[in-house]
């Protein structure tokens, strides 16, 4: 399913007019932590809420062992690590005025989970033992200030304010019920970022992951941003900071760059090929903002046991799209995964040390050509005429159901509770694909439900609700029967319904049974945001090429004559090209070589 490019060709556009006046500044000092993408290892595809004090130095062993001597250096406790009754990827609204937190409103670790945090020691103990292992420690923040510190009014360390003063009282989290923002544009909203920052920097904490603050990038995230920067910066500690969730807006680009060292630019990445083929024109569209010390942030990668247990959902040929793609565009690379769990393959995707190569040294990172979703990155090698060449089949059987062919799209929806009342014939058809677009004012809020989505005809009546679909992704969440897309109940206007509910971008394919000849359903609204609801009926049948060729003109690298290719991923030496260089790709495939002008006869 081929994606509209004309929202990021106009960010792309505001892009390269904000780098022309970055480039005319000094580097921002922060950007010499990190001169190339940040590794490392994030808690959260693993143990999402919950992880514990002996879970984590049973993952920090095995990254000593087996990620550290590849680089991967960063070990990140992730989200809830405050609250004493954390658990799996959800967050209990009843928890907020039982975190564990100073007298200063400052959060510290729940001794529960984390003993060795007892007596106020906070997590200064397991980060010794992180840096015992040659790595370093960071954690994960909410943005602003805990509900539960405004509730008490606590004050605010080194000042005569206190939690009250400073609290934005209406800038809150849409997904997590935690915190109200903090009014950062005052000094007392300073001393409180101050604050907390000293803290972590009193425990050892090298590396800052701030959450809620890059989406949607109002005037109350910018300016905690900016206090994030300070903070640390007053420090003397060399802390990185990473920004999420994504998408960060690119209109934002040269104010994120100068601020932090990464900076998603998409919501949550899991293993589901629709997330991954869209991350080519994210990572296309940041190309201009990208350099060292500041690094756009394509998500943690989730390969491997992630989720509780369970092994990742991308095949090896898209494992090998993921690491190819991470490494041309020079993505963080975040594993996600059970490091105590490594099997071959998953290691062997993660420390190839000439396609680590290319993440951490290659420059001027592009993408060459696309057309049918057949993909063309290239990049140069640092003091070498050679040039890194990266080659990819995102092809699929399903590329011909495309929201550009919808046989309905609906005006835009706007605002919760609105709705829209679709019906259309699906005689002949063999499949059925909905679709949630973003209504054209950012895809935050966008949440969306398919209600009473019935199939009728000779057979009778069939609710998709009762239909198993062959593919679903959400831009936010996962798009869920009769539940919300962040696994609620499915409730418009006060009643339970059934349907299927979603966040923009969303495409649900169901392969239709034969039968039926009609299609009801109300697209509705149930946030704020705006969406476009749209209905394809594919009466035809189109299939992927088993494998397709995949080229680049070496005039297109600034070569000509002949090139030596080798093959990164096999580490070997693969022949010589004339004039091109051709691979025959898998769909979901990917390959990435290295190609080395041969001198003439």
């Amino acid at each position: 399913m081929k994606n509209s490019l004309v929202t990021f060709t106009c960010y792309l556009l505001l892009a390269c007019l904000g780098v022309s006046q970055t480039q005319a500044q000094s580097a921002p000092p922060h950007w010499k932590l990190a001169p190339t993408p940040p590794m490392g290892w994030n808690s959260w595809d693993t143990f999402g809420t919950s992880i514990t004090e002996k879970q984590a130095r049973s993952q920090a062993d095995a990254m000593a062992k087996h990620l550290l001597p590849s680089g991967y250096d960063i070990f990140t406790v992730d989200i809830q690590w405050y609250q004493p009754t954390a658990k799996t990827h959800h967050y209990d609204a009843d928890a907020i005025y039982s975190l564990s937190m100073d007298e200063y409103g400052r959060l510290t670790p729940a001794v529960n989970r984390f003993p060795s945090a007892a007596g106020d020691a906070g997590f200064k103990p397991l980060a010794d033992y992180v840096h015992s292992k040659g790595l370093r420690f960071g954690i994960h923040i909410m943005r602003g200030i805990p509900k539960q510190a405004v509730k008490d009014n606590t004050p605010v360390l080194g000042t005569d304010v206190r939690a009250k003063d400073v609290a934005i009282t209406s800038s809150t989290c849409p997904w997590n019920p935690d915190m109200y923002g903090v009014d950062a544009s005052n000094p007392s909203g300073q001393a409180y970022y101050d604050s907390i920052v000293q803290l972590y920097a009193s425990w050892g904490v090298d590396y800052i992951k701030c959450d809620d603050i890059s989406r949607p990038y109002d005037d109350v995230q910018k300016a905690e941003i900016e206090a994030l920067r300070k903070a640390i910066d007053k420090t003397e500690r060399p802390i990185l900071l990473s920004l999420s969730p994504g998408a960060t807006p690119l209109s934002a680009g040269e104010h994120v760059m100068n601020h932090a060292n990464l900076w998603r630019i998409t919501d949550d990445f899991w293993d589901r090929w629709g997330l991954l083929r869209e991350m080519f024109e994210r990572v296309h569209a940041w190309e201009p903002f990208r350099r060292p010390g500041a690094w756009p942030d394509a998500d943690m990668i989730p390969i491997g046991i992630v989720d509780f247990g369970r092994p990742t959902k991308f095949t090896p040929d898209e494992q090998t799209t993921l690491m190819s793609l991470w490494s041309i565009a020079r993505s963080p690379l975040i594993f996600g995964g059970d490091m105590t769990k490594l099997d071959d393959f998953t290691l062997s995707m993660l420390t190839n040390p000439e396609v680590l190569a290319v993440n951490q040294s290659s420059t001027n990172n592009r993408q060459v050509s696309r057309k049918d979703n057949l993909i063309v990155w290239a990049a140069d090698v640092p003091d070498s005429s050679d040039r890194y060449v990266a080659l990819f089949n995102a092809q699929s059987n399903d590329d011909n159901l495309d929201f550009a062919s919808a046989d309905y799209a609906s005006p835009v929806i706007a605002g919760a509770g609105n709705s829209q009342e679709i019906s259309l014939s699906i005689k002949g058809g063999k499949k059925l694909v909905l679709f949630v677009k973003d209504g054209g004012n950012g895809f935050e809020y966008d949440h969306a439900v398919w209600m009473a989505p019935v199939l009728r005809g000779p057979a009778g009546e069939l609710s998709l609700t009762e239909l198993r679909w062959t593919h679903a992704d959400s831009g936010w969440g996962a798009p869920r029967v009769n539940r919300t897309c962040e696994d609620q109940p499915l409730v418009v206007h006060g009643k339970s319904v059934t349907g299927i509910g979603t966040h923009s971008d969303s495409t649900i394919l169901y392969e239709l049974p034969a039968g039926y000849e009609t299609f009801t359903t109300t697209g509705v609204m149930t946030n704020k945001g705006s969406v476009v609801f749209g209905v394809l009926v594919d009466r035809g049948e189109k299939e992927a090429s088993d494998r397709s060729k995949v080229q680049i003109d070496l005039d297109q690298l600034g070569i000509s004559g002949k090139v030596k290719v080798r093959d990164l991923w096999a580490r070997r030496d693969i022949g010589t090209f004339e004039d091109g260089f051709v691979q025959s790709l898998p769909p979901h495939g990917a390959g990435l070589f290295r190609l080395s002008p041969l001198a003439d006869d």
